[in-house]
C-alpha cells in the first residue's frame, strides 16, 4: 500500500499499512498511548472499550513518565523499569513498534520520542490515530493480548535530549521552540504551572498547528515551510519544550518529517520554572 505523499514512511504509518503489517508473519508490536490531560484514567477506559487488535495499553503517566517533582510534571521514567515494561509488551530491538493515540499524536509522539531516545530504531506513529483506523473501516477489539516477551535493552541516544545546561544556549545560538498554545507562550494565560511566560529567546511553534483537521500530520512540504519561517534548516541546532515534555514531542515529530532533527528539553516549562528565580519572558516576542 502506498504511503500518502505527506507522510515519511520511516516515521509514520497509515491504517492500511498497519493492517497489512499485523497480518504478516512477524507483525509489529503495537502500543496504545491514548492520553488526555487532566484525566488520568482516560487512556485505560478508552483501551478497555476498544483498541487495535494486538495492541498493549501504554500509560503515559506511569510508563512513559516518572513521578512529578523537581524534574517536572512528566519527567523521564526510570529507564531500567521502562525497558522491563517494553520487554513485557513484546518489544525487541529488531521488531518494529507502532504507536497510536486517539486522533492527534499527543501521547503517541511522546512514546515515539522516548523509544528513539532509549535506542529503538524502528518506531512509527499511526497517522490520525485510532480515529483514522476506524474511519478506514478497520475493526477494534476489547481482547487484551498476551505478547511474547521481548528482549529490548536500553541504549541511550543522547542527542535526542536537550541537557538543562544547554537550554538557554540553544535559544541564543540555535533555535529553541515552545510548543505550547500562543496564550501560554505569551504569558496571557497559564492554567497549569505557577509562572506564566516563556524561556527568553524561544520561538512559538504550537503543536496544534502541526496537524490537520483530522489529526493527521501536515505534509513534509508544509512543515518545512512553517519551520523555514522560523529560520530553521536541516543544519540548525533545534531544541523543543512545552509544559511538561509531552506536547513538544509532536513538534519533534513534525520536525523529523520535515527532515530537521531536534532535541527535547524533557522537563520543559514545569522544570524551568521550578528553579530559583528562573529567567522568564512574556509577550508575543521571543525576548
Amino acid at each position: 500500500m502506498a504511503v500518502r505523499g505527506s507522510v515519511n514512511a520511516s516515521i509514520m504509518i497509515t491504517p492500511e499499512e498497519l493492517a497489512l503489517s499485523l497480518a504478516a508473519v512477524e507483525p509489529p508490536a503495537v502500543l496504545d498511548v491514548r492520553w488526555q490531560l487532566g484525566d488520568p484514567g482516560f487512556g485505560q477506559r478508552a483501551y478497555a472499550a476498544g483498541h487495535i487488535p494486538g495492541a498493549v495499553f501504554c500509560d503515559l503517566d506511569s510508563v512513559l513518565s516518572g513521578p512529578a517533582g523537581p524534574e517536572g510534571r512528566h519527567p523521564l521514567p526510570d529507564l531500567d523499569e521502562l525497558a522491563r515494561w517494553l520487554r513485557d509488551a513484546g518489544v525487541d530491538a529488531e521488531r518494529e513498534v507502532c504507536v497510536y493515540g486517539a486522533r492527534e499524536p499527543m501521547g503517541a509522539a511522546r512514546a515515539w520520542w522516548l523509544l528513539r531516545y532509549v535506542g529503538h530504531e524502528r518506531v512509527r506513529v499511526l497517522d490520525g490515530g485510532l480515529a483514522a483506523w476506524q474511519a478506514d473501516g478497520f475493526d477494534v477489539t476489547d481482547e487484551v493480548p498476551r505478547p511474547r516477551p521481548g528482549s529490548f535493552t536500553v541504549r541511550v541516544v543522547a542527542e535526542h535530549r536537550l541537557d538543562d545546561a544547554l537550554v538557554q544556549a540553544r535559544a541564543d545560538d540555535g533555535v529553541l521552540l515552545d510548543a505550547r498554545a500562543p496564550e501560554r507562550y505569551s504569558g496571557e494565560s497559564e492554567p497549569i504551572d505557577p509562572i506564566a511566560g516563556h524561556i527568553p529567546g524561544a520561538l512559538n511553534a504550537p503543536a496544534a498547528e502541526m496537524v490537520d483537521a483530522d489529526g493527521r500530520m501536515l505534509s513534509a512540504e508544509l512543515l518545512r515551510a512553517r519551520f523555514g519561517q522560523l529560520g530553521i534548516t536541516p543544519d540548525t541546532a533545534v531544541g523543543v519544550y512545552c509544559g511538561s515534555g509531552v506536547t513538544a514531542a509532536t513538534d519533534i515529530l513534525a520536525l523529523a518529517l520535515a527532515g530537521m532533527p531536534a532535541a527535547l528539553y524533557a522537563g520543559s516549562w514545569s522544570k524551568w520554572t521550578a528553579q530559583p528565580d528562573p529567567p522568564v519572558a512574556t509577550g508575543p516576542d521571543p525576548r
